[in-house]
């Protein structure tokens, strides 16, 4: 085991006692104004907060997300997984996955019966864009220099089961069994828990399925089809809307995504709902790939970098973004279920900062 070297830490400062923001953070991005966005995998909006001294960020200011896109039920959960800026665009994923009901341990058959019930829920459904300015998200707005451009918040065309995404990967020969059948998140099934942006590329990480100890990412290309309303680009084999890239994790599910340079850094941790070593890896020259792929475990194109420390029953780390410290580069992790140490008080909490090797070194 090659534990991470943690540079510093940075302190989180909600404006009110908030125990979902404290507990549940599963997304992070940073904008170049100097704002961190942060998303949580529940409630319907996101977060941003501002530096108001070294390594604290404040100021926190509350966005709800039905403000500038359509929910199907804006009192349901989005369960937001992934965020990622580019060029002028917060983008965000939601889980994409079902779910089972949990036992409340109150009534012996109340709580079996429950364990039978599998919902659900569109809201999860979601992948969009909204723009951003000034650290502000808006609806829309435009440039005033000789382009003149547009930029729309949009999300990808919806279905009745989903989106276009989900109906594209109903027919796939790897993941279209996971769709047909109600296989909730955390028990193998399809549960989209990583987001990075570059251009038109959009790669999305899966915690699950795993094939054989091999995760994937799936690589899109989105258009807008009409104001507010993406599609998904011809872009894989045999003209799929889509391409796969698997990864030799050893069991491991894929839980966050970020880019460095051409390279994507992938924090890899357990599929199944349980405590477990997290790990850090490279995927080298991820832009440059123009069909399906697979890496295997520590070959040329995907390195191990570090493991994160190992908390039993806390510290799920769930966002990653590029972030500078002591004159290095550097890797902002963010928490689910952070270890009480963490929690300074009951507005504040801890993120790490771990160094990061450079894409040549």
């Amino acid at each position: 085991m090659s534990e991470g070297f943690l540079l510093s830490r940075l302190l989180l400062r909600f404006d009110a006692p908030d125990d979902v923001l404290l507990t549940n953070l599963s997304a992070v991005a940073l904008t170049p104004d100097g704002s961190l966005w942060l998303g949580a995998d529940e409630g319907t909006g996101l977060e941003r907060l501002s530096p108001i001294e070294s390594y604290v960020y404040g100021h926190h200011q509350h966005f709800e997300l039905s403000n500038f896109i359509p929910l199907d039920n804006p009192e349901e959960e989005i369960d937001i997984e992934g965020l990622d800026y580019f060029n002028s665009y917060l983008w965000l994923v939601g889980s994409h996955s079902l779910k089972r009901k949990k036992p409340k341990g109150k009534d012996v058959n109340s709580d079996i019966k429950r364990l039978t019930e599998i919902k659900r829920e569109k809201n999860r459904y979601l992948l969009a864009r909204i723009p951003v300015k000034n650290g502000q998200l808006l609806s829309s707005f435009s440039t005033v220099d000789s382009e003149n451009k547009e930029f729309r918040a949009a999300v990808l065309q919806t279905s009745p089961d989903g989106n276009q995404l989900i109906e594209a990967l109903k027919t796939d020969e790897h993941l279209g069994v996971f769709i047909s059948t109600p296989l909730p998140s955390k028990e193998n099934g399809l549960d989209i828990e990583g987001l990075a942006v570059y251009e038109n590329k959009i790669f999305l990480g899966l915690r699950g399925p795993v094939f054989r100890g091999f995760a994937m990412i799936l690589e899109l290309e989105v258009e807008e089809k009409e104001p507010g309303v993406l599609t998904l680009k011809n872009i894989g084999e045999n003209g799929k809307q889509y391409r796969k890239h698997f990864f030799e994790l050893k069991g491991l599910g894929i839980r966050e995504l970020c880019l460095q340079g051409e390279d994507l850094i992938i924090l890899a941790g357990p599929t199944m709902d349980l405590d477990g070593i997290m790990k850090v890896y490279r995927w080298k020259n991820a832009l440059a790939q123009s069909s399906n792929t697979i890496s295997y475990f520590n070959s040329e194109l995907l390195e191990f970098l570090f493991d994160l420390p190992f908390c039993l029953d806390s510290d799920h780390a769930e966002g990653l973004e590029l972030f500078n410290s002591l004159e290095q580069p550097g890797l902002l992790v963010v928490y689910d279920s952070p270890n009480p140490n963490r929690i300074l008080s009951e507005r504040e909490v801890f993120t790490d900062i771990f160094r990061l090797s450079n894409p040549l070194q």
